[in-house]
C-alpha cells in the first residue's frame, strides 16, 4: 500500500472519530471535506454559538511533534480562505465564526479538542 493512500485512510479514519466525538459533545455536522478550487474543510459544524471550521490531524505517534503544530501558518490562511468561500457561498455573514483543531491518536482513538485554535487573517 503507497504512503499516500495510507496517509488518506489514516485522515479518514481521523476524521469519523472526529464527527464521532463531535456528535456525542452536542455539535451538529453541517459538511464533511467542503472544496473549493483552493482547498477543503475537513468539517464544518456549529455548537450553537458559532459555526465551527474544524481540522482534524491524526497521527500514529508525536514524533514528528504534535498534530496541531502542522497547523501551521499556511495551513491557517488557507483554511481561513476556504472558509471565506463557505461563509459567501451559504450566506453565513452575520454568525460568530471560529477555528478549532481536533488531534486525533491512533492507535487508541485518543481524541484531543482545541477550540478556538487560531484566529482567521480574513475579513468576510
Amino acid at each position: 500500500m503507497s504512503q499516500k493512500s495510507d496517509n488518506k485512510r489514516k485522515g479518514k479514519a481521523g476524521e469519523d472519530i472526529a464527527c464521532k466525538y463531535l456528535k456525542k459533545a452536542g455539535y451538529e455536522i453541517f459538511h464533511r471535506n467542503f472544496a473549493t478550487n483552493i482547498g477543503e474543510l475537513d468539517i464544518v459544524a456549529t455548537d450553537t454559538t458559532a459555526l465551527v471550521f474544524v481540522e482534524v490531524k491524526t497521527r500514529l505517534g508525536d514524533e514528528f511533534g504534535t498534530p496541531a503544530e502542522a497547523v501551521d501558518y499556511r495551513k491557517r490562511r488557507k483554511i481561513s480562505e476556504v472558509a471565506a468561500q463557505y461563509i459567501k457561498k451559504f450566506r453565513y455573514f452575520d454568525v460568530p465564526v471560529r477555528f478549532d483543531v481536533i488531534e486525533v491518536f491512533l492507535p487508541e482513538n485518543r481524541v484531543n479538542h482545541i477550540v478556538n485554535a487560531f484566529d482567521s487573517y480574513l475579513r468576510y
